[in-house]
């Protein structure tokens, strides 16, 4: 028995039949391309992620940690602490030109508390929006990939098997030969829409869950670097 020889199958197809196959390759070549770059992308964000994390529990001074953090540009925990220490220094610089921080008794850092703490918390949340907002690029194409595509597929498969059933009425005969090329048409339509569906709802669900492990993990951090700000450990070192 021969092996079944696809291209042959492709070019046997009729006009609408090939639109359909083109349609649904090209669908498929994109999902793979976003497949593979978003692949990259998460192993660049773990690996930049878990040395980012090292180096941030070393306990080191906060300033040489600020400076790894332009090693790690994949890392959204390295971008929100970044983020951190330039506004927190920024806070205390301008607080320290217009001596308000030590109005009524108060300090620097009291006023760091009382006032600037919830404005760091927007400016977290806005970072770890885009970072969620950048993880999600290009992902509706997966999404719109996994459910139009089978439909296309249909679409093939029904052209196919009505293509059999006007030949059949042509010669008036259904005899294999008749009905091959049709059939074979609406099969390898089937094939093709299934084949570039099922990736993309794999890699579509496998990156949601990655996203969602990561916007945990953000959130996580922000509240850490919270309760570092409010308790003034971010200026230690």
């Amino acid at each position: 028995m021969g092996q079944l020889n696809w291209w042959a199958l492709v070019l046997q197809a009729g006009p609408v039949g090939k639109m359909v196959l083109a349609m649904l390759g090209g669908f498929s070549l994109f999902s793979w391309a976003i497949i593979l770059q978003k692949l990259h992308f998460f192993y660049r964000m773990q690996r930049d992620s878990t040395r980012f994390q090292a180096v941030f529990q070393s306990k080191t001074n906060l300033s040489v940690i600020y400076a790894a953090t332009k090693k790690f540009s994949y890392s959204p925990l390295a971008k929100l602490f970044a983020t951190t220490y330039l506004t927190l220094r920024e806070m205390l610089r301008q607080d320290a030109m217009t001596g308000e921080g030590k109005e009524n008794g108060g300090s620097e850092k009291s006023r760091l508390f009382i006032a600037d703490v919830e404005s760091l918390h927007r400016t977290l949340q806005q970072v770890a929006n885009s970072e969620v907002l950048l993880m999600e690029k290009y992902l509706i194409f997966l999404a719109t990939t996994a459910s139009v595509t089978p439909f296309i597929g249909l679409f093939g498969t029904v052209w196919g098997v009505m293509s059999a059933f006007q030949r059949i009425g042509y010669r008036g005969g259904a005899s294999l030969a008749v009905v091959a090329p049709g059939i074979s048409e609406a099969l390898i339509a089937t094939a093709a829409g299934l084949a570039a569906a099922i990736p993309a709802v794999i890699a579509y669900n496998y990156f949601v869950n990655r996203i969602k492990i990561v916007t945990n993990a953000m959130d996580q951090f922000v509240a850490e670097l919270l309760s570092y700000a409010e308790r003034g450990l971010i200026w230690r070192g």
